[in-house]
C-alpha cells in the first residue's frame, strides 16, 4: 500500500513539475526559434490564428481611439476606418505567418549589418542574433495563463506575450502591443 502511495505522489509531482515547467520550456524554444531564424521551430510555439486576430482587435481598437468619436461618426470617416480596416488587417494577416516573422528576422540581420553589429567584429562574419526575450520577466497570471513582459524602451509599455496550454505544449496565443489610445 506504501508503494501504491509513493508511486502516485510521484506521478503527482512529475505533472505538477511538468506543468509549471511547460511554459518556461515554451520561452526558451521560443527564444532559441528567433535566436536561430527558424520559423519551422517557430510555428510550434505560436498559435497564428490567434495571434493575428488579437492583433487585428488591437489595430482596430487603436485606430478607432486616434480618429476621435467625430471622424468615427461621420460618413467619411466609416468609410476611411473600413478601409484603415482592411489595409490594416492585410499588413497582419501578411506579416504574423512564419514567412512574414522570418521576413522580419531577415531584415533583423540586414539591419544589424548595417550597423555593424557584427560577432567578432568580422566583416563577413555573422551578425549578432536577435534576442527580444533576453531580459523578459515572466509570471502566471492563473494556472491556465503565462505571461511574458518584454520592455522595449524607457518609458514605453512593456510587449506582453501571452502563453495557454494546447494539448500537451504551451503556445504564445496573444501578443498585447500596449499601444496607447490618446490620440
Amino acid at each position: 500500500m506504501k508503494k501504491l502511495i509513493g508511486i502516485l505522489l510521484a506521478l503527482a509531482l512529475a505533472v505538477v513539475a511538468w506543468w509549471f515547467s511547460g511554459p518556461y520550456l515554451a520561452v526558451h524554444g521560443l527564444s532559441k526559434a528567433i535566436e536561430q531564424r527558424d520559423t519551422a521551430k517557430l510555428e510550434r510555439y505560436v498559435d497564428f490564428p490567434r495571434v493575428r486576430s488579437s492583433l487585428r482587435a488591437q489595430l482596430n481598437d487603436y485606430l478607432v481611439r486616434q480618429a476621435g468619436p467625430d471622424v468615427a461618426a461621420s460618413p467619411f470617416g466609416a468609410l476611411l476606418y473600413g478601409l484603415g480596416d482592411q489595409l490594416g488587417g492585410a499588413a497582419v494577416d501578411t506579416m504574423v505567418t512564419p514567412t512574414g516573422i522570418g521576413a522580419m528576422l531577415q531584415g533583423h540581420v540586414l539591419w544589424k549589418r548595417g550597423r555593424n553589429e557584427l560577432q567578432g567584429g568580422d566583416a563577413f562574419g555573422a551578425t549578432e542574433p536577435a534576442r527580444p526575450l533576453k531580459n523578459a520577466e515572466h509570471h502566471f497570471e492563473a494556472l491556465d495563463r503565462f505571461v511574458v513582459d518584454v520592455q522595449r524602451g524607457p518609458g514605453e509599455p512593456p510587449m506582453r506575450v501571452v502563453l495557454e496550454p494546447q494539448g500537451l505544449r504551451w503556445k504564445v496565443v496573444d501578443l498585447q502591443l500596449g499601444m496607447s489610445g490618446s490620440p
